[in-house]
């Protein structure tokens, strides 16, 4: 090929096929499309209230005897102390490395933006912003964090951090992140949509799962596997608690924790003997 042409004397644009830029094509769909949002189904109350019951550790040890070992979100610390635990499904917000031509301050007013993916989630979610680890761009500042606790979305959980942080601590929103930064999003990221499958903290979200987030994290339950988990996870929080009774009333270690079977049938004598209202 010479001078732009191909060796058939065809323009080399021929050659090749007219299709666009990928970058072009994807900036013009963040400017005129707006994608249909997938329904989240709502969580039961009793699985929430089971979950709010159940800590982040328990549940990593649950799904550990499941086969799933990827299921804490790294890098998701609290935001502030006494944020309790969060329980909600998965609203997920995907981040892309930034691209001069796409990440800039105007591309906050297209469809495709955070801004819009705010006014699609509904109450009671935990949005799950995939952030790439990325440490020196704010995803969301207060302005944004205001808007979400008025929304009444649970939490927000990402692998990168936010900017404005007394404005977010003000907002009242629980947040888990990997600290503060003052840069915009768009100093390190493009945001490129939402309720999509993201990584997070190096574990794979899919809309719908759930998270379960405290003081240690947060950490996923696959959707199909959720009542199976919640079932297991309160027996393992009752079964903890005896155990902890029992070691603070002097009992040794070795057969207790785990139990053995003389050990098992103690617990389970001492539940079946529990008020029905515990």
């Amino acid at each position: 090929m010479r001078g732009g042409r191909a060796l058939n004397g065809t323009s080399a644009a021929t050659t090749m096929g007219t299709s666009p830029h990928p970058a072009r094509a994807l900036g013009a769909r963040m400017d005129s499309e707006l994608p249909p949002t997938p329904a989240v189904a709502p969580l039961a109350d009793a699985q929430r209230q089971a979950l709010l019951g159940v800590t982040t550790a328990t549940l990593t040890t649950v799904l550990l005897k499941k086969g799933l070992r990827n299921v804490w979100l790294r890098g998701t610390r609290p935001l502030a102390p006494g944020q309790g635990r969060r329980v909600g499904r998965a609203f997920t917000l995907r981040f892309v490395p930034a691209r001069e031509d796409l990440a800039t301050p105007a591309s906050w007013g297209h469809p495709i933006s955070t801004r819009a993916a705010i006014e699609a989630m509904p109450a009671g979610v935990i949005a799950v912003a995939g952030a790439l680890g990325v440490t020196d761009a704010g995803i969301f500042g207060d302005i944004l964090c205001a808007r979400l606790a008025r929304r009444e979305v649970a939490g927000l959980v990402t692998d990168g951090v936010v900017r404005d942080v007394a404005g977010v601590l003000g907002s009242g929103l629980p947040v888990w992140c990997a600290g503060t930064a003052a840069p915009p999003s768009v100093a390190g990221l493009t945001f490129v949509g939402w309720q999509q499958p993201i990584a997070c903290g190096g574990v794979a979200v899919f809309p719908n799962d759930v998270i379960v987030v405290d003081d240690d994290g947060a950490v996923l339950i696959p959707a199909p596997l959720l009542d199976a988990v919640i079932a297991e996870a309160v027996e393992q929080e009752q079964l903890e608690a005896w155990i902890l009774q029992e070691v603070q009333a002097g009992a040794r270690l070795p057969g207790l924790y785990p139990p053995d079977a003389d050990n098992r049938a103690r617990y389970e004598a001492w539940r079946r003997g529990r008020p029905a209202a515990q």
